[in-house]
C-alpha cells in the first residue's frame, strides 16, 4: 500500500510543516499533497518542497480548475517536475463548486463533465507539444474566438520541453466524472471512499476503463484515498474532534441543492444524517448540527485510536481495491506507526 501525506490548505497563516514532510519521505511514504479552496493555493507550496526533499512525489490534491487555465496548470506542473528532477509531480485536478467557481474565481459553473474533458485533453497537448496547441471544446477552445476576442490569436507550442508523462488524476464523485475519470486520467481521488465501496465504483471505472480503449484497466491506474490518522487512547474524544468540519461540508459547503459532500453522506448510508446536518447548519444551529453527526460515519472513514486499534483497522483498507492511502495526520508518531503497519 502506498501511503500518502496530506497538507490540505492553510488556516488564517500560512505553516508549511517541512520537518513532517521530510520524515515522511525518510520512512518510505510515496507521495506528498497540498490543496486549495480560497486562501492559499495548491502549487506554491510544493515548489519549495521540490527543493527540501528528494524522492517523494509531490501532487495537488487538488488545483482547482477554475483558478487557472489548463496551459497555466500544464506549465505550472511542468515547472515543478522540473525544478523537481523529473517524475516526481502529479496534476490532481477538480471541480470544485458553484459557489467557489461563481463566487470566488468570477468563472460560470458551465458543464463540469465537458470543461473536465477539454481541461485534460489540453494539459496533455501542452505537455507532448507534438504541434502547435489548438483544440475546439465544448468548454474550453484555444485560440480563443469568443466573445471579446480581436481574432488574433495563434496556435503556440511551449518553450520548455515537458515530461510528457506527467500524471493527471481527476477527484470526482458522480457516474458520469467517475467514468470519465477512468477514461481520461491516469488516477482518482475517490470522495469520502471508505472500506466496501468498490464494489459500487466498479462498474463505472470499468465503462470508462473501455471507452478508454487500448486495454486500459485497474493495472494502469491508480486510486488514492484519504484518512484521518489519529494516535490516541480516547477515540470519543478524537471523533468528537473531527465533527465541526463534517458539519460545514455537509452542511455549508455548496448551495442546499448542490451539495457533494452532502452527496456522498447519502450515498454511504447516511441520508437521515446528512439532511438533518444541512437542515442545522442552514439554519444558524451550527452546535446542533455538529452533534448530529454520527461517530459511525466518522470511524467508518478514519484510523483513530491507540496502535493496536489501527492496525487492526487499517487491514479493511488494505482490502479495499485502492492503490494508495492519504492520511491526513500531523503528528510522527501517526507517520511512524501508519509506516510500519503498511509493510
Amino acid at each position: 500500500m502506498k501511503l500518502g501525506l496530506m497538507l490540505g490548505y492553510s488556516g488564517a497563516r500560512m505553516k508549511l510543516p517541512v520537518e513532517l514532510v521530510q520524515r515522511a519521505e525518510a520512512l518510505g511514504f510515496d507521495s506528498v499533497w497540498t490543496a486549495e479552496a480560497y486562501g492559499s493555493d495548491a502549487i506554491t507550496p510544493l515548489a519549495y518542497l521540490a527543493a527540501v526533499t528528494r524522492r517523494i512525489r509531490l501532487g495537488t490534491s487538488i488545483m482547482q480548475l477554475a483558478g487557472r487555465s489548463p496551459t497555466m496548470a500544464a506549465m505550472q506542473s511542468a515547472t515543478i517536475d522540473e525544478l523537481a528532477g523529473g517524475d516526481r509531480f502529479v496534476a490532481g485536478l477538480g471541480v470544485s463548486g458553484p459557489q467557489i467557481v461563481e463566487g470566488w474565481y468570477g468563472q460560470p459553473w458551465g458543464k463540469p463533465y465537458w470543461r473536465l474533458r477539454d481541461y485534460v485533453s489540453i494539459m496533455r497537448k501542452t505537455f507532448l507539444r507534438e504541434e502547435p496547441l489548438s483544440h475546439q471544446g465544448r468548454e474550453i477552445s484555444l485560440p480563443y474566438t469568443g466573445e471579446g476576442s480581436l481574432g488574433v490569436g495563434k496556435p503556440l507550442k511551449s518553450i520548455l520541453h515537458m515530461n510528457p508523462n506527467i500524471p493527471i488524476w481527476l477527484g470526482t464523485g458522480s457516474e458520469a466524472n467517475v467514468k470519465l475519470t477512468a477514461e481520461i486520467a491516469d488516477g482518482w481521488f475517490p470522495l469520502t471512499f471508505v472500506p466496501g465501496m468498490m464494489d459500487f465504483y466498479r462498474p463505472w471505472l470499468e465503462a470508462g476503463f473501455s471507452r478508454a480503449g487500448g486495454g486500459k484497466s485497474f493495472k494502469d491506474f491508480e486510486i488514492q484515498a484519504s484518512v484521518v490518522v489519529t494516535v490516541t487512547d480516547d477515540v470519543a474524544s478524537a471523533l468528537q474532534r473531527m465533527k465541526p468540519g463534517i458539519a460545514l461540508y455537509v452542511g455549508g459547503m455548496g448551495h442546499e441543492n448542490k451539495n457533494f459532500h452532502k452527496d456522498m453522506m447519502i450515498r454511504r448510508g447516511y441520508a437521515d444524517s446528512a439532511t438533518r446536518i444541512q437542515e442545522l447548519f442552514l439554519a444558524g444551529r451550527k452546535e446542533e448540527a455538529t452533534a448530529a453527526v454520527p461517530d459511525e460515519y466518522l470511524d467508518e472513514g478514519a484510523l483513530v485510536g491507540p496502535a493496536e486499534r489501527i492496525r487492526a483497522r487499517f487491514r479493511a483498507w488494505e482490502g479495499s481495491g485502492i492503490t494508495g492511502l492519504t492520511l491526513v495526520c500531523n503528528s510522527e508518531d501517526a507517520l511512524e506507526i501508519m509506516a510500519d503497519v503498511a509493510r
